[in-house]
C-alpha cells in the first residue's frame, strides 16, 4: 500500500507539465485528478469492506462509478497545489491501511469468507500504482 502510493505520488510529482488532454489507458482515459480520485477512493472503498468485515457486518454496496466516468473536476489543471492535497490525503489513506493491517494476524489476514478475497487478498489488490501509471511520467522531454 504505502509502496504504491510513493510509486503514484513520484509520478504524479511530474503532472503539472499535464497539457489537458485526457490519456488512453485501455478502454478508459485519464487524467491526473482522475488517478489520484480513484488512488483514493478505491483505498477508502476496500478499507469500508475491510472494517465492515472485521466488525462482522457487510460491507456496503459498491455504487462508484469508478474508472467509467471522468467528472468536470477531472479535467481540471493539476498544480503544484493539488500535489501537495493529493500527497497529505494519500499518504495518510496509506498508513491507516499499513496500522490496520499490522494489527492483524496472519490467520485473520488469511481467513476464507464465503466467496470473498481475504483479507490479504484485498491488500494486495489495492496496493498497486494502476491509475498513477496509466497517467504515467509526464515529465516533459529533453530539447534536443
Amino acid at each position: 500500500m504505502e509502496a504504491a502510493v510513493t510509486e503514484a505520488l513520484r509520478l504524479a510529482q511530474t503532472w503539472t507539465a499535464w497539457d489537458g488532454r485526457p490519456i488512453a489507458a485501455g478502454d478508459r482515459v485519464y487524467t491526473p485528478h482522475k488517478a489520484v480520485r480513484r488512488l483514493a477512493d478505491h483505498l477508502v472503498d476496500h478499507l469500508a469492506e475491510l472494517e465492515a468485515r472485521l466488525a462482522g457486518q457487510v460491507p456496503p454496496p459498491d455504487h462508484w462509478h469508478a474508472s467509467a466516468i471522468n467528472t468536470p473536476a477531472d479535467l481540471a489543471p493539476f498544480t503544484a497545489a493539488d500535489l501537495d492535497e493529493a500527497r497529505s490525503r494519500l499518504t495518510r489513506l496509506a498508513r491507516i491501511w499499513a496500522l490496520r493491517l499490522g494489527a492483524l494476524d496472519a490467520r485473520r489476514l488469511d481467513r476464507a469468507e464465503g466467496g470473498a478475497w481475504t483479507l490479504r487478498q484485498v491488500a494486495f489488490h489495492v496496493g498497486s500504482a494502476y491509475y498513477a501509471e496509466a497517467v504515467g511520467d509526464l515529465t516533459a522531454p529533453a530539447a534536443g
